[in-house]
């Protein structure tokens, strides 16, 4: 289903007239304001247009997590036929509802980002050192840029122990989705 034809559906237009279900059409207004404030952040000309290299952080901001390979994908669905390095709201906006509405792309709930950190540590010593880090972000998966590892070190280390006490990060991750 098409991000237009979520948002027919949820408002009761086009196609049988139904009564619109006043909580489903908060909800929608709700979702549609969290977006629209979230895109505003980075329109910084006013003028309904953000940078193309803003976006991934514009979705990751309202608790979407796409793989790099997603958001390129996300992001081609909403440029233009000859892309001008922006996203127009208007086009951003839709997709963005279709999105939150079908709950795609949610972030790892904590017991499942403990897991992945818990089998990392093969000596099953409670924490990871930051060579051990280090190695999984720039050898396994999707490899992190200098900077993504710079960003996840600085928030993940025990300053004191210079180690990843992988429980306390695993929480910290977490988002509370209420």
């Amino acid at each position: 289903m098409a991000a237009s034809e979520d948002i027919s559906a949820i408002e009761g237009t086009g196609g049988a007239e139904k009564p619109v279900d006043d909580a489903a059409e908060v909800m929608l207004q709700e979702v549609q304001k969290k977006i629209s404030d979230a895109f505003d952040i980075f329109d910084h000309e006013s003028n309904k247009t953000v940078d193309v290299r803003e976006v991934g952080t514009i979705i990751r901001s309202l608790n979407c997590c796409p793989s790099e390979g997603e958001l390129h994908d996300m992001i081609a669905e909403m440029e233009e036929e000859e892309p001008t390095g922006y996203i127009r709201s208007e086009r951003f906006l839709p997709l963005m509802v279709h999105t939150l509405m079908n709950r795609k792309y949610k972030p790892a709930p904590e017991d499942q980002l403990l897991k992945a950190l818990e089998i990392m540590d093969q000596d099953k010593k409670g924490y990871l050192t930051i060579e051990e880090l280090t190695k999984y972000m720039t050898e396994e998966g999707e490899p992190f840029t200098q900077e993504e590892q710079e960003e996840m070190l600085s928030a993940a280390v025990d300053p004191e122990k210079g180690t990843v006490n992988y429980k306390e990060y695993a929480m910290m991750l977490a988002v509370d989705e209420t």
